[in-house]
């Protein structure tokens, strides 16, 4: 049996409109299944599974109860799911360093080892073969070198492609009262062979999909001009994407906000595909092109209003998209966090399950 995902990835169109959602509401979970998420999070699952298979969310490996939000006792850094953050990255970069001279003077490459830096994807960068073994370990060994084929369940993911690395490493204000400044470009080069590693090393795991993150933009558009972005950025993109598909491996690019801007540029530099959010304007990404993959366009606002008939013409709308392009998934892109109502949940899935086919 073919794999929908991996069918919607490479733009084959299957016939029901796959899913890929950003999920993190316990309480839905709880709502549609009867079964208390906290008390039995593995038997939670595993019949939300059995309701809406097209979710594909993973299985617990155990049934042990979770605590409960309220229970929880540090709460101070919002909420993310079944549980609270124990730090904000904008805090932890401000005792990072003293000043700005310091971050001009900070070099990545002799930093090496980011473990416990809070960069999302925390870790030792001072060799490809330390990248590969880590990220190997996740995967079978009886695999080798060679993914399963037409399958998207081996696909790896780096949050830090490239722009959010100053970001998380500085901060975001840190990292716009920076940026311009002649010394940032040693910075960045830095960053960039810490990322040729990374990438090397991906191009040898039993991968068929790489999803690279970076989030390049805000809901109204660049960050930073494209003269930045086309110096620092989408070079490194063409380069460490290149790697990749020499080594037959397809990439997805994710990014927050509204990437109209930038589409071009991505797809440009190799991409397969983008999943973003509803800001963006993915009818005319399916428009310019052909059957790539896109995902990203439900709005949890809509969700969050609990309107029958507006949560209707949403799914309608994603709908029609989804018949423009065989790449086209089922996504609410500003995710489903855990204040989302679950009646509208509900709604969007069972309305997806009736309308969301080619």
């Amino acid at each position: 049996m073919s794999d929908p995902r991996y069918e919607s990835f490479m733009g084959r169109g299957p016939k029901r409109i796959a899913h890929w959602e950003h999920w993190s509401n316990p309480d839905a979970e709880t709502y549609l299944t009867g079964i208390d998420y906290y008390a039995h999070p593995r038997r939670c699952r595993l019949r939300l599974k059995e309701l809406y298979p097209a979710l594909g969310l993973p299985i617990p490996e155990t049934d042990e109860p979770k605590q409960r939000p309220e229970e929880q006792t540090d709460q101070g850094k919002g909420r993310w799911g079944d549980s609270y953050r124990d730090y904000w990255q904008q805090d932890e970069a401000s005792h990072r360093f003293h000043s700005l001279d310091d971050m001009l003077r900070f070099s990545p490459l002799e930093q090496g080892d980011f473990t416990g830096w809070h960069v999302v994807v925390d870790g030792d960068f001072r060799s490809e073969d330390v990248i590969y073994e880590r990220y190997r370990s996740k995967f079978p060994a009886e695999w080798g070198d060679q993914a399963p084929p037409e399958s998207a369940a081996d696909a790896v993911g780096f949050y830090n492609t490239m722009f959010m690395w100053p970001l998380l490493v500085f901060g975001y204000e840190n990292f716009l009262s920076i940026c311009l400044e002649p010394e940032f470009d040693r910075i960045m080069e830095e960053f960039a062979e810490i990322n040729r590693r990374v990438f090397r090393a991906f191009a040898r795991l039993p991968v068929n999909f790489v999803v690279c993150h970076d989030d390049i933009v805000l809901s109204t558009g660049p960050v930073c001009s494209p003269d930045w972005m086309h110096k620092h950025i989408f070079p490194r993109y063409e380069e460490f994407w290149d790697i990749l598909k020499q080594a037959g491996k397809e990439v997805i690019f994710m990014v927050d906000g509204c990437v109209d801007a930038f589409v071009d540029d991505v797809m440009s530099c190799g991409a397969r595909g983008i999943i973003s959010e509803p800001f963006t304007d993915y009818k005319a990404i399916a428009k310019r092109y052909e059957n790539c993959f896109i995902a990203g366009e439900g709005d949890n606002r809509v969700l969050m209003r609990n309107d029958a008939d507006e949560i209707r013409a949403m799914v309608e709308s994603m709908a029609e998209t989804g018949r423009m392009s065989g790449g086209y998934m089922m996504c609410i892109g500003n995710h489903i966090p855990f204040n989302v109502p679950a009646e509208a949940i509900k709604r969007y899935l069972d309305l997806s399950d009736e309308l969301a086919y080619r």
